[in-house]
């Protein structure tokens, strides 16, 4: 029974990473969908909204059967309440690269992002792939450097962001309001995409070490906005 118990604990440890893989391909592909303005690409991406959701709720199925039955202590419990956070983070990961597909669908034809602020949002895009990456090792690993290491790759991603309202905000923009509004969402969906792919990392800190490094200790079972 005790084995049964371990491998149940380590499946639900593994599901989160799987989790993290699927938002990873998401931000990648929503992304190419969003600078391509490819249509067949977004509605791949927002098709794994069902996917997703599925998976957090068997997530956290297993993760409350593990409370209720079998009442872990010490680093178990660690280990249920860090997956419980962690299935919340990824799926709000996986939503925020979903709504970045659903600009590219609501605009194609055309593209959303014109051509002279177009490097900033690839730079953004190619941030947040590596976060999503790093953060899928980090569940899989539990390597702390790495996730220690992310706080620096989330600097670089507000720092664009901030890159990109100037941008906005320059005597020297043409294009209509309508357009700036779409971009500033945009942008902040890559920043927050960088937020909860730090908030993975520190999850599993907290499982390793106990020590809550820049969270709250409640475990919430809506993903944060």
């Amino acid at each position: 029974m005790r084995q049964a118990y371990q491998t149940q604990l380590a499946d639900l440890g593994e599901h989160g990473s799987r989790m993290c893989d699927l938002a990873s391909t998401a931000i990648r592909d929503a992304s190419r969908a969003l600078l391509d303005s490819d249509l067949a690409l977004a509605e791949q991406v927002i098709a794994m909204d069902v996917r997703l959701d599925e998976m957090r709720a068997t997530a956290e199925d297993s993760a409350l059967e593990l409370l209720a039955l079998q009442a872990p202590v010490a680093s178990d419990l660690r280990a249920v309440v860090s997956a419980i956070w962690v299935v919340a983070d990824v799926q709000r990961m996986g939503t925020l690269a979903i709504h970045i597909a659903k600009a590219a669908r609501r605009k194609h034809p055309h593209s959303v992002v014109p051509m002279e602020i177009r490097p900033i949002f690839e730079r953004m895009s190619s941030v947040a792939q590596h976060m999503a990456g790093r953060a899928s090792q980090v569940l899989r690993t539990r390597d702390l450097q790495i996730a220690n290491g992310m706080d620096a790759e989330d600097d670089l991603m507000d720092d664009l962001h901030r890159q990109m309202f100037t941008a906005l905000l320059a005597p020297t923009w043409t294009h209509d309001v309508p357009t700036a509004i779409d971009l500033a969402l945009l942008g902040r969906f890559y920043e927050r995409f960088a937020d909860h792919a730090v908030a993975v990392a520190r999850r599993i800190v907290f499982l390793v070490t106990g020590d809550n490094v820049g969270g709250d200790t409640t475990v919430v079972l809506t993903p944060p906005e």
